[in-house]
């Protein structure tokens, strides 16, 4: 073969591994790896103190919490799923006060109130509007027993608590307004805006990090307008039904085309 051919045979073969990883890449939302965070009067945000309102996607219920002086949600930067300069995971603690049971919850969203010292008003969802394939990233589940069981899971009482990894891909006009322990909560199975999910149910604590990759499962072809994320140590948490002490840490989030 001919020094020209051998040099339009690379050129081909490039464009093809170059084609081939473009289309395995796509649109992530920002801080999906929890690198970033930022303190503002005594409570944590998972964003960099200088981020854009834009990128100001991740929330918690820290601060309600943090006038009874309480963090449910925290970042972690000894303990990694993938160390180096500048790694940082998000710990994720449920807690119970003397008149409430609090999951630990990271979201996309915005923390509006609390709301009765039972519940959080919360806007849900960060605009996306791209089809990934698959979720993938890093949880490691400490549970405990559940110590907090209203109806109708009166009967989880004394079992281990579970946690939930779960994104929804949903074409809401605009971020959906939720208040825990009332009405409103998102039918996962039914609701007719739901795009997409993915969801990874851990029922079991580890000893360790543990790599996981869930695929999305579509439900019709159409696009979506926003991503609402449920990152939780106490998937029934907001049936005031949980384990105070359930800490779930997550790292490394990453949608895969």
């Amino acid at each position: 073969m001919g020094k020209a051919k051998l040099i339009l045979a690379a050129a081909f073969i490039s464009g093809l591994l170059t084609g081939r990883l473009q289309a395995q890449d796509g649109p992530q939302l920002y801080n999906m790896g929890f690198d970033e965070w930022s303190k503002t009067k005594g409570v944590w945000y998972p964003y960099a103190a200088d981020a854009s309102p834009s990128q100001r996607i991740w929330d918690s219920g820290n601060a309600g919490l943090h006038a009874l002086g309480m963090t449910s949600v925290s970042p972690e930067y000894k303990h990694v799923a993938v160390p180096g300069e500048g790694k940082a995971a998000a710990r994720i603690e449920s807690k119970k006060i003397a008149w409430a049971f609090v999951a630990g919850n990271l979201y996309s969203g915005k923390f509006i109130r609390m709301v009765e010292m039972k519940g959080a008003e919360s806007l849900l969802g960060a605009p996306f509007t791209a089809r990934p394939k698959r979720l993938s990233g890093y949880y490691h589940y400490i549970p405990k027993k559940i110590n907090n069981a209203k109806a109708p899971y009166e009967s989880m009482a004394g079992k281990m608590d579970e946690a939930l990894i779960e994104v929804l891909l949903m074409d809401w006009d605009k971020p959906y307004q939720q208040v825990t322990h009332r009405d409103g909560f998102i039918d996962a199975e039914k609701d007719p805006h739901i795009i997409g999910r993915a969801f990874l149910v851990i029922k079991r604590g580890t000893s360790g990090y543990v790599h996981f990759d869930i695929p999305v499962t579509y439900r019709n072809g159409k696009t979506p307008r926003y991503a609402s994320f449920t990152l939780t140590g106490s998937r029934l948490g907001a049936y005031q039904t949980g384990a105070s002490g359930s800490v779930l840490y997550v790292d490394e989030l990453r949608f895969e085309y």
